[in-house]
């Protein structure tokens, strides 16, 4: 991995312009199965909440999106499962250190967050403002003690 820490990937590409989701991807790059190209673009949709709807957080989707990844057989009811409910564990440990999965909720003491498709240019008001690369480590470091 570069002789980098994963946690220093995703927030490498953070400040690079990517968002919560493909940050957190991109950090398991040495175990996913797939080129660093498809990681981004998979997981490009999931940010801003779910393409900005400020839904389910992008960093915490990026977690079931990892897993996804890496698990071995997801086609049975009790493979399934196993996913689902490891997922359920790690979305907890994140909504115990941050209080909610949900972007809206997660950015409401933010000021200025934009709404629509439009992403905020980011600069340095734009990163001293927002929590999220909290919240991309958080998520890098729950998938990282469950693999």
């Amino acid at each position: 991995m570069e002789n980098k820490t994963r946690k220093e990937i995703a927030a490498e590409y953070f400040y690079k312009g990517y968002n919560c989701a493909q940050a957190v991807a991109i950090a398991f790059k040495d175990v996913i199965p797939l080129s660093e190209d498809q990681i981004l673009h998979l997981a490009c949709p999931f940010g801003g909440g779910y393409a900005r709807t400020r839904n389910t957080c992008g960093a915490v989707t990026a977690i079931g999106l990892v897993h996804g990844l890496i698990a071995k057989d997801v086609a049975t009811p009790e493979e399934k499962t196993e996913v689902y409910a490891k997922i359920g564990e790690l979305i907890e440990q994140f909504k115990n250190l941050n209080g909610s999965i949900i972007c809206a909720n997660l950015l409401r003491d933010v000021k200025n967050v934009t709404k629509g498709y439009v992403p905020q240019i980011r600069n340095a008001e734009y990163y001293s403002s927002r929590p999220c690369l909290k919240f991309v480590l958080d998520a890098v470091e729950i998938i990282e003690k469950s693999i």
